[in-house]
């Protein structure tokens, strides 16, 4: 009893922290001591409601809808007083800003749509509030409709405060520092205590197809330019053509501004005119004291830049009769998977879908405990991807990287694989 007191308060004190910059932005028209007091007042009642939503969770629930979207607008309203402190923005173009970056992180296109509309809303029935106000009302008005017009979650939990052991299906990888970044598997090695080793010259991301043998997939049947890429991914220089819906464009350009970039992780090029500039690809590994390699890092960065475009760590297991990819993004205290079940092809490719005949299949958010490294994971429902590999009739390697959310294509990377000079 003692310790889930304790692990509740620990809990609350992000969100205490939150709730005292909302106080403050919301009360900063009126003052320094009013704004001092809204932080205090702000700060106890957002750490009030967090410990109350995560006293009444339940196991296999993720804390109270309530308490989610009183979160975020605590989270908007600072970004609210910021923005009409250096633009001098009205109440109009804040809450329709706000609204629109709502929706955008919603995926769905009838999000993307909804965010900006009941922001602009918000903002013509409040002309005269505050910024930090007129983010905050319509953060919290947007999620309120949302939720009432999109039944289906988005987010499922599976398991609280496991072992990784018990989760197979994710790779429990995180960044200790609020960028993720190239030199990411370097530092992983340090902590981990394994010899690092950078740029492999002859190594794959996997160490062998067969590991994925199964019902569905013949590693025997593989052509064998497809083993050779996935065994010996290095010995291959990618040309990547990136084809966005229209729809997902706006919110991709602002979740890339605001974190893709900033957070040195899954920032996938806007245009082909961005992607010609060229992908530098590399393998980075961690190897134990016996010399066999723990850990694969496929880094993909910008060739002129080095700006990091992602970086994933990639593994296999096996689960009954079924071998599986999974592939961990860190994140600051958290790590985003794609698991993918392998399937073949007609004419020796290789399919890795998403939405495979096991629950196994996936994607999966993971927080991990950076005191016990325990594990909390959650299903991410509704997003779907599905890579390609075949062999073109040029003879040439190509891949097709789809993505899907709730059924709706939002972007294909088309692939030109092609060994690299002196292979």
């Amino acid at each position: 009893m003692a310790g889930d007191r304790a692990g509740l308060l620990r809990q609350a004190v992000p969100a205490g922290v939150i709730g005292a910059l909302a106080g403050a932005a919301l009360a900063a028209h009126c003052g320094r001591k009013t704004a001092a007091a809204g932080a205090l007042a702000g700060g106890a009642a957002l750490a009030a409601a967090d410990a109350v939503a995560r006293a009444r969770q339940r196991p296999g629930q993720i804390p109270a809808l309530w308490s989610r979207i009183l979160a975020s607008g605590a989270i908007a309203a600072p970004a609210g007083w910021l923005a009409q402190r250096l633009t001098g923005a009205g109440s109009l173009p804040v809450a329709t800003a706000a609204g629109a970056a709502a929706g955008a992180l919603g995926l769905r296109p009838q999000k993307v749509l909804l965010g900006p509309a009941v922001g602009a809303a918000v903002g013509l029935s409040a002309r005269r509030a505050t910024g930090a106000l007129a983010a905050a009302g319509a953060v919290v008005t947007y999620r309120a409709v949302a939720a009432a017009v999109f039944r289906d979650p988005q987010l499922s939990l599976l398991a609280e405060r496991v072992r990784a052991e018990d989760v197979p299906f994710v790779v429990p990888v995180a960044s200790q520092t609020r960028y993720v970044g190239t030199d990411y598997v370097r530092n992983l090695a340090d902590r981990l205590g394994g010899r690092y080793t950078p740029d492999v010259a002859d190594i794959g991301i996997v160490a062998s197809l067969d590991s994925l043998a199964g019902p569905s997939f013949d590693p025997a049947a593989a052509d064998p330019l497809v083993r050779e890429f996935y065994e010996h991914t290095t010995r291959f220089a990618l040309d990547i053509v990136p084809q966005w819906r229209l729809w997902v464009r706006p919110g991709y350009l602002l979740y890339r501004t605001l974190l893709a970039r900033p957070l040195g992780q899954a920032n996938v090029p806007m245009s082909q005119r961005a992607a010609q500039h060229g992908v530098r690809s590399r393998i980075d590994t961690i190897s134990g004291a016996d010399g066999v390699v723990s850990v694969r890092g496929w880094i993909r960065s910008a060739a002129d830049t080095g700006e990091p475009i992602y970086v994933g760590i990639y593994t296999t297991y096996r689960h009954q009769d079924r071998g599986y990819v999974s592939v961990g993004f860190p994140l600051p205290q958290m790590s985003f998977t794609a698991t993918l079940e392998p399937r073949a092809r007609p004419g020796g490719g290789l399919v890795l879908d998403s939405r495979g005949e096991t629950s196994q299949s996936g994607h999966y958010l993971t927080y991990i405990d950076p005191e016990t490294a325990d594990l909390t994971v959650a299903g991410v429902l509704g997003f779907a991807e599905r890579l390609d590999v075949y062999v073109g009739d040029d003879g040439e390697l190509r891949a097709e990287h789809a993505f899907a959310v709730f059924g709706i294509p939002f972007l294909v990377l088309h692939y030109r694989i092609h060994r690299k000079p002196g292979r």
